[in-house]
């Protein structure tokens, strides 16, 4: 049996598409402010999700930008995992608490791309996500994080949080090749076109570095291995984050969709049932793509 969700929550709207029979993970997909064009990425990241069979995808959008926040008021605790698609203004401090109050207690929380980049001064925040970039982060925010010599390395050297170039290809390297996200995965893939974050910075607590790739300066990088998937534990909770996802062209890479999909799987529930690595998926100079559009 198949079933369509639409409600409102608090004065926001919440939508739901098609929800297959097997769905059995609720999932809270959160958007409406962002310098990203969320209107697009967020029904790409919906069909991620809910075309592995695995999740229901609700989606919150938020007062839009300038006008008041106060009813921005999400009841996580009906949902095993949010999604946050979302870099815009500050949430009501009773929104905040409760956020931080539902991932320490055990809810997962997917950060894609530009959803590191809000909330410079939230403490709590900044550490569930482990890195961040932008919004005046500097070496007070924690330090820069690399991978060198087959290690984690953290920079503390002065300077802004986070960069990026143009877009273009990048070869993604597993580093936690033993991890439910990873597992299974090639050593090394090659991700499609996409904008490439470098130079991020924060606490880096409770983190695994599971993903790197070299950013090239020619390509406004580092030269350094920077991190591109991580796992973050905070409290009870699970935190998956990718820095990749600018756009749909690049959320259309099947190394976005099955890592996307796994690390919400692993956050909501701290296992993967996923095994199976799609025939399709990237190889070391292949990118390979799925329509989202």
């Amino acid at each position: 049996m198949q079933k369509m969700l639409i409600g409102v929550l608090g004065g926001l709207i919440l939508t739901g598409g098609i929800i297959p029979a097997e769905a059995v993970i609720r999932a809270m997909m959160i958007d409406g402010q962002n310098n990203h064009d969320w209107k697009k990425t967020t029904p790409a990241m919906k069909k991620i999700l809910e075309s592995c069979g695995l999740f229901q995808v609700d989606v919150l959008t938020s007062p839009p930008e300038g006008a008041s926040m106060e009813s921005f008021s999400p009841q996580f605790s009906d949902y095993q995992v949010v999604v946050t698609n979302y870099n815009g203004e500050s949430w009501p401090e009773k929104t905040r608490q409760a956020f931080a109050d539902y991932i320490r207690n055990g809810g997962g929380l997917v950060v894609v791309h530009a959803a590191d980049n809000p909330f410079p001064e939230w403490a709590e925040y900044n550490e569930m996500i482990g890195l961040g970039g932008w919004g005046g982060r500097d070496e007070k925010s924690g330090p820069y994080v690399r991978w060198r010599d087959g290690k984690v390395v953290f920079d503390n050297s002065p300077g802004p949080g986070g960069s990026h170039g143009p877009q273009h290809e990048i070869q993604v390297e597993i580093r936690s090749a033993t991890h439910p996200v990873t597992a299974g995965l090639p050593s090394k893939w090659l991700h499609a076109t996409d904008e490439i974050y470098n130079r991020l910075r924060g606490p880096a607590k409770n983190m695994t570095v599971l993903a790197t790739a070299l950013t090239p300066p020619d390509k406004g990088g580092t030269g350094e291995h920077e991190p591109m998937l991580l796992a973050v534990d905070y409290g009870k909770g699970r935190v998956f984050h990718t820095v990749l996802g600018h756009e749909v062209k690049g959320m259309e890479c099947v190394g976005f969709i099955f890592t996307l999909q796994r690390g919400a799987e692993w956050a909501a529930t701290g296992k993967v049932t996923l095994k199976e690595v799609p025939e399709d998926f990237p190889g070391e100079d292949l990118v390979r793509t799925r329509p989202l559009e």
